[in-house]
């Protein structure tokens, strides 16, 4: 919360590394000479607020009463006069007569905080007041500055923002200091920084209807706490049948007494709810037809909160948050945006231009802001993503400022094509931050806003969100791991923050690379690379360690632990196994396997526990706290929309046979049985010295015996046995012995059964001529893949670097050029680039497949560009953007969280070569580069990374 950039403290006597956003650590559970005993053994501080002092400032105050309770089971007294020998003095200055007392008397400092925006000083000061013999005080520059102060305090002695939106228990402790110093939490880069509350049936809306009763007051003082506990101050409330300031009147009033600005959705103008015109039976949602009917609803609508703190959106869309005609009506926009303007003037009377407002520039508005049409200077522009997390547009570098600024509409949660996502957090901080880090290099930092659909399960990118938004220099990319490290931590101590921060990237980046909605039993390739298999079972593996640590965490602690960790891991590794088995079980009845029945049962097994993970989160955990917040279903889509409920994937039985051996081989869906033919294996080369599998299997019922024949350098692992369903065996060669060249051999599997099928193994033994300096990649199986991050050399200029994002991306990590905001280059010779050594044994021309981040040309200009070369050769200029115009290519690039360019490159004599990526324009994140030798395969994650040759000469 008040934080600061990575500072080393002790917690429970383990040292933790910390990131932080704003002030350095400041609480100790010792006593630290000259420091401030906030509770002890012989004495707890007095809380003193002014009674002059905001509501909302009282409000926060009792709740650090309830805090320290809950961490020291002391509960510290509270009181609006100065009678305290050891005290806590809260206030605002300016609206506090004790902290103008203070700087009157020159007991504090308060320069480079009065009159700044949501500022904080935090200073332990002796002798304040006649009768005080010491203070912490806590003084903000304004009403949320001091709430922030507050609620720093809280969170530094242990009690989470989540303490009740994921039930995590407070960190106790007997005792509690704050260290003396002058503590300063400087205003924020980004002014507004808020959540949109969407898309929120059926879970938040059934949850919340059970809970309180619907989206009232009594729902929304919990959001307005978190929001602010997490130093946010901006709401966007939900809006599904659902209107704010018409569904309780306390909702306005008591948003604006906890400091929580309020706005409304970029479609919904004039503080109006959309769902209020369907109440009230307007009629026509169109401007040119029944323009007087909207202004009056407008005006009584913004006329009921007209005084409070609001961000008023102006613009307009069509009905049912859709375009609002065929084409671009400029004229009539900039006619409506003219007059809501009067609007606002009238009610306030005031100039329109003292009250804020926005226009968002979604989806197709945009097109009327790039063809001309432009609003007054102090309107903000809030600009937005695809509603994929890829920002589409940023401000130009050399703009004029506007007085509005800019800001960014970001999604964690959507509805709509190429298919909806809102079941469980599919959002990688590592891609959040570098969006957002455009954002914020870019100027666009007057609004950062981002739909959370139901609040949970999006804790962890909420509150990454919001802390990135402070102070986006605190949190640079190679400090993303110490980050989670840290919110581990201080949901579930320093003792488990190593392990679950691991199982909290991890799980993020498994649903980074295709949201949960959109997998299927046809998603990962089964016979190609293993794919299928291994993010199975990396994501099983992922269930048993989460699953270890909940049953060693405390009691008290399970809770949170299943709602932030366990449950997001278990329900998706459930899911991706029930397409793996449902995967297998399809190709298993096209091969005849008698195992194809069985798999049929632990698909419906495995379908049927996806029930049981949500009964347990809504039903059991917690007590049935948040019942309905896991209704979402997310399994059986045919569309973009979801399906009304879960549909289990069809699954396929066959008819009991004769047993009979058969055989299947890697890298394809086929197989084969005793007929007489000879088929083939995979090549097996000694330069990237890969393993190969096949696989022998029962059509019928009974146990099979087989025993297979091969060569002396054939290595197998299984090379007799029996099985009763099927039996993977996998091949090896023992290089030292296997003969020089291209040759083939070949392998005889005979099965008790009476068959014996024949296979073909080609190997290629082949000597390297040439001394291989360096770490050099080789190819494997017809192609060479190399993740970005493995570059052999990086060449950066004076004025651009290379930057790592790491654990970014679909595979390992993801490389950028750094600064984002740099000027575009022509390539050539010394000029920024990446280089990747390779060694070829034949010459020739070959696909490079370079996967992209599917970043959207920001700019607006003539596209994303990178450029590619061969050793010396020319360089080929590759845009990223035109090829990605269309709905479909887009669609495509987003659901798939890749965009691939394939580009012809030659390779003029076998041997070592070098692959150089060309920094042309910034903004692109490389992931992988693959090329193809004639010998790629179907995947989704594309081949695992080839084998590299070291630096000695290979001898054979």
């Amino acid at each position: 919360m008040i934080k600061s950039i990575f500072s080393a403290i002790l917690v429970n006597g383990l040292n933790i590394s910390f990131v932080f956003a704003g002030i350095n650590p400041f609480i100790s559970k010792q006593y630290v000479p000259g420091s401030f005993c906030i509770a002890g053994a012989q004495k707890t501080a007095t809380i003193v607020v002014s009674k002059n002092e905001w509501p909302g400032v009282l409000r926060a105050a009792k709740n650090l009463q309830d805090d320290i309770k809950k961490v020291t089971g002391k509960v510290p007294a509270f009181n609006t006069d100065q009678n305290a020998s050891m005290a806590i003095i809260v206030g605002t200055i300016g609206h506090s007569n004790i902290i103008d007392q203070l700087i009157k008397t020159n007991k504090i400092n308060v320069s480079g905080i009065s009159g700044n925006w949501e500022t904080t000083l935090i200073q332990v000061v002796r002798h304040p007041l006649p009768g005080v013999d010491s203070a912490l005080v806590i003084a903000g520059s304004d009403k949320r500055g001091t709430i922030y102060g507050i609620y720093e305090l809280s969170y530094q002695i242990g009690v989470s923002p989540w303490y009740y939106w994921a039930d995590v228990p407070a960190q106790k402790s007997s005792a509690l200091y704050a260290i003396a110093g002058r503590h300063v939490n400087a205003a924020p880069a980004v002014k507004y920084r808020g959540i949109f509350l969407n898309d929120e049936a059926p879970a938040l809306s059934g949850w919340s209807k059970k809970e309180f009763g619907g989206f009232n007051h009594k729902f929304y003082e919990k959001v307005f706490e978190l929001i602010l506990r997490l130093k946010g101050n901006y709401l966007w409330p939900a809006m599904w049948g659902s209107a704010f300031n018409d569904d309780d009147q306390l909702n306005p009033i008591l948003a604006d007494e906890y400091g929580v600005v309020i706005g409304t959705s970029h479609h919904e103008p004039l503080t109006r709810a959309h769902d209020e015109w369907r109440r009230y039976q307007g009629g026509k949602w169109n401007y040119e037809q029944n323009p007087t009917q909207l202004k009056t609803f407008w005006e009584s609508g913004f006329a009921r909160v007209a005084d409070k703190e609001q961000i008023i959106t102006i613009g307009m869309r069509g009905d049912g948050d859709e375009p609002m005609t065929a084409g671009t009506a400029t004229t009539l926009l900039e006619k409506i945006v003219k007059e809501q303007r009067e609007i606002i003037s009238k009610v306030t009377k005031k100039p329109a231009s003292q009250t804020p407002q926005l226009w968002a520039l979604y989806k197709e508005v945009q097109d009327y802001y790039d063809k001309g049409m432009r609003v007054p200077d102090d309107v903000t522009l809030l600009l937005c993503d695809d509603n994929w997390g890829n920002i589409r547009k940023l401000p130009a570098l050399n703009e004029t400022p506007r007085t509005g600024g800019y800001g960014i509409y970001y999604h964690f949660d959507y509805v709509g094509g190429p298919r909806n996502y809102k079941w469980v957090n599919t959002n990688p901080i590592q891609k959040i931050w570098e969006q957002m880090n455009l954002a914020y290099q870019y100027n666009a930092n007057q609004i950062w806003i981002v739909n959370v659909g139901d609040l949970k399960p999006m804790e962890f990118p909420i509150e990454f969100f919001l802390d990135y938004a402070w102070n986006p220099t605190a949190i640079p990319a190679e400090k993303l791991r110490q980050y989670t490290m840290d919110w581990c931590a201080k949901q579930f101590g320093p003792a488990y923050a190593i392990e679950t921060a691991d199982l909290l990237d991890k799980y993020t980046k498994y649903n980074g690379r295709i949201k949960p909605e959109l997998l299927n039993e046809n998603t990962y390739s089964l016979v190609n690379y293993k794919e299928f298999e291994t993010v199975r079972n990396d994501y099983k593996n992922l269930e048993t360690r989460a699953r270890f640590i909940y049953n060693e965490i405390s009691l008290q602690q399970k809770d949170a632990y299943y709602q932030l960790i366990m449950h997001p891991i278990e329900a998706c590794a459930n899911l991706y196994d029930l397409y793996y088995t449902v995967a297998k079980n399809k190709l298993y009845a096209k091969q005849g396997r008698i195992s194809t029945n069985s798999l049929a049962k632990q698909a419906d097994s495995l379908y049927n526990r996806d029930a049981a993970i949500t009964r347990f989160y809504n039903k059991v955990m917690a007590g049935g706290k948040w019942d309905h917040m896991m209704d979402q279903t997310h399994i059986g889509y045919t569309g973009w929309q979801q399906p009304e409920q879960n549909i289990k994937p069809k699954t396929d039985q066959i008819a009991v046979s004769k047993s009979q051996l058969g055989l299947s081989v890697e890298g394809s869906d086929s197989s084969w049985l005793n007929k007489g033919q000879v088929y083939s294996f995979p090549l097996m080369d000694n330069l990237s010295r890969q393993s190969h599998y096949i696989d022998l299997f029962n059509t019928g019922s009974g146990q099979l015996n087989y025993e297979i024949k091969a060569p002396a350098y054939v290595l197998l692992d299984h090379p007799k046995g029996a099985f009763e369903f099927e039996k993977q065996i996998h091949i090896d060669i023992d290089w030292s012995k296997a003969p020089l060249g291209n040759k083939m051999c070949l392998l005889t599997i005979k099965g008790s059964d009476g068959s014996a099928i024949k296979l073909n193994l080609n190997t290629k033994n082949n000597p390297i001529p040439a001394q291989i300096e360096g770490n050099v990649f080789v190819p494997q199986n017809g192609y060479i893949a190399i993740e970005a991050e493995n570059y052999s050399r990086a060449i950066s200029s004076r004025l651009i670097t290379w930057k790592t994002i790491p654990n970014y991306g679909k595979t390992q990590s993801g490389i950028t050029s750094v600064p984002v905001t740099a000027t575009p280059e022509e390539p050539g010779k010394s000029t920024p680039h990446l280089e990747y050594d390779i060694y070829l044994d034949v010459a020739g021309t070959y696909t490079l497949n370079a996967l992209i981040s599917p970043t959207i040309d920001f700019s607006n200009t003539d596209g994303l560009k990178f450029g590619l070369s061969v050793d010396d050769q020319p360089i080929t200029i590759v845009n990223t953007s035109t090829d990605y115009q269309t709905e479909k290519a887009w669609g495509q690039s987003v659901a798939n969280a890749i965009k691939i360019f394939k580009t012809p490159l030659n390779f003029d004599k076998a041997g070592k070569h070098t692959i150089k990526y060309w920094m042309v324009k910034p903004g692109l994140v490389l992931q992988k580069i693959v090329l193809d030798l004639g010998g790629l395969k179907p995947s989704f994650l594309g081949p695992p990374q080839s084998s590299k040759l070291n630096n000695h000469k290979i001898k054979l």
